[in-house]
């Protein structure tokens, strides 16, 4: 049982900052031998909580974008999770070694480095034309599948590469999550009847409880806080999680 409450809050915790949730949690569940089903099976299915906070949170975003008053998301986010699913589907069967993962996110890391770099000291306006935006942020989603590749991390990068201020970088990174995290949970739901018990019901509640706290706190802090030191935080985070990984 502890492990399944662990699993479920390191998910909720993990799911919104640059360090792979799926790798943190299948490294508690494997710590603490997890038997009964695949620690990454439980670990993707454990999105699912993480996915009912994002809907709870951004509700009406969700509410605008359904009722077709938000078209100009609701185009990004339909071009952002087509690219992602064309990219992510073939690397999910392709990809066996956990290594090319580790190296991307250290890259990935850098990367975030430089971006703070450059804007608080050459003043660089990074931008990608409007219209391919949502191609080169859903490429990068769809990189995420690669073991080790945080999706906030590689996201929150490819967005930062516009106009958009902190907080709209961070909200739109996490509602193009919505549709792929549906789509696999829904996936590995069908997919297997373990995932029909107390212990997992309770690590699905514990995900959501704990991503919906934490999410909150990150959309707090991005309206606190500069580009600058924002970007410098989340690339140190991601260099941690190469090396934590």
């Amino acid at each position: 049982m502890v492990e399944y409450i662990l699993a479920g809050i390191l998910q909720g915790i993990f799911e919104w900052l640059p360090l792979s949730s799926e790798g943190m949690t299948i490294l508690a569940l494997n710590y603490f031998g997890l038997k009964k089903i695949n620690p990454l099976d439980l670990s993707l299915f454990l999105h699912l909580g993480t996915l009912l906070s994002l809907i709870f949170y951004f509700k009406k975003d969700w509410q605008e974008i359904i009722l077709l008053k938000n078209k100009k998301l609701l185009d990004f986010l339909i071009k952002s999770t087509i690219v992602s699913l064309i990219v992510g589907f073939p690397l999910y069967k392709l990809i066996k070694s956990l290594i090319l993962g580790k190296i991307i996110l250290l890259i990935i890391g850098i990367f975030l480095l430089l971006t703070a770099l450059f804007n608080r000291l050459l003043k660089i306006k990074k931008k990608i034309p409007e219209r391919f935006l949502p191609f080169f942020a859903g490429f990068f989603q769809g990189l995420s599948v690669i073991p080790g590749l945080s999706r906030s991390a590689s996201t929150f990068f490819a967005l930062s590469f516009s106009d958009l201020s902190l907080s709209e970088i961070l909200k739109i990174s996490y509602l193009m999550s919505a549709p792929v995290i549906f789509i696999s949970s829904l996936y590995l739901f069908i997919k297997s009847y373990l995932f029909f018990n107390f212990s997992v019901f309770l690590s699905l509640i514990l995900s959501f409880l704990f991503g919906l706290f934490a999410l909150g706190f990150l959309m707090k802090i991005s309206q606190k806080i500069n580009f600058f030191y924002f970007c410098l935080f989340f690339g140190l985070l991601s260099i941690l999680g190469f090396f934590l990984s």
